[in-house]
């Protein structure tokens, strides 16, 4: 299997972790414990793993004002994110959050000078077509964000656009210092916006959830390392198109356990965003 199929399977590793996601962190808001607060206890097992194993890391993280980009970058997706498919509509959070191809187009060509082609361009029309026939209502001329959990969603999106181009970015710099960047970003600003927002402290630990946060853990562990993996030999804007296939583990998740429904228009919306996710991946050599 050549390096670039690898890449591509690493992603949709990450996506499976991502897309299922939501189930377990509705469970732990359940017990009293809020998207934001497990999403910081999350990374902050991540980032004592990576300082456990590559303790000098800390430092490359204080040189390279890169990377602390990259922990922004990744601190606002997880908020973004795992906060709004904890509290919005598991489709439509997922399917804003991945109007993410359109941010990755533009932020790849400013940042790492990758001049878009008419096939990504045309990839890029598909998915958002895709998107925009799901979105749509006959209530509403456009798909316009309507809640707080579709503003973060497309915060999330936009933010891990960026996190894929910084990753590509920096592609060169050690491993570890990326990962330990990417996981401390989404502790601190994960703790940050809790503060500042005046969330509610986590509940008393208990069995109830604190096995289900600590497999959480490991699961979103292994799904970053798959991602900092795939993203840094993949084009950003195909890495953007590959990721896509977390709307089909989310909203199959979501159907089979009876957390949403699917219509015809949603069916033909999501079988274009896989159409132009499959074209990335037979495009990648």
């Amino acid at each position: 299997m050549t390096p670039s199929k690898w890449a591509v399977l690493a992603l949709l590793f990450n996506a499976l972790v991502w897309g299922v996601s939501w189930w377990p962190f509705r469970q732990l808001q359940l017990h009293g414990l809020h998207p934001l607060w497990s999403t910081a206890i999350i990374y902050a097992f991540a980032v004592l793993c990576v300082l456990l194993v590559k303790p000098p890391q800390w430092r490359a993280l204080l040189r390279n004002k890169a990377l602390w980009v990259l922990a922004l970058a990744s601190g606002l997706t997880n908020v973004g994110f795992n906060w709004a498919v904890t509290t919005g509509d598991v489709l439509r959070v997922v399917l804003l959050f991945y109007l993410m191809p359109a941010w990755s187009v533009l932020v790849a060509w400013l940042i790492l000078h990758e001049r878009p082609t008419r096939s990504s361009f045309a990839r890029l029309g598909l998915a958002l077509a895709g998107v925009l026939l799901v979105l749509k209502s006959p209530d509403s001329a456009w798909p316009l964000p309507q809640s707080l959990p579709d503003y973060l969603a497309l915060m999330g999106g936009f933010s891990f656009a960026l996190t894929n181009t910084m990753l590509r970015h920096q592609q060169h710099s050690p491993s570890a210092a990326r990962m330990l960047a990417m996981f401390a970003g989404g502790a601190l600003l994960a703790v940050a916006v809790a503060l500042l927002g005046g969330v509610a402290t986590p509940p008393a630990p208990s069995a109830d959830w604190l096995l289900l946060l600590a497999a959480l853990s490991v699961a979103f562990l292994l799904g970053n390392l798959a991602l900092q993996y795939g993203a840094a030999r993949l084009r950003a804007s195909t890495t953007a198109l590959v990721m896509l296939s977390e709307i089909v583990f989310a909203s199959g998740s979501a159907i089979a356990l009876g957390a949403a429904t699917l219509s015809g228009k949603e069916a033909l919306g999501g079988a274009l965003i896989l159409l132009a996710a499959g074209w990335a991946t037979l495009s990648e050599k």
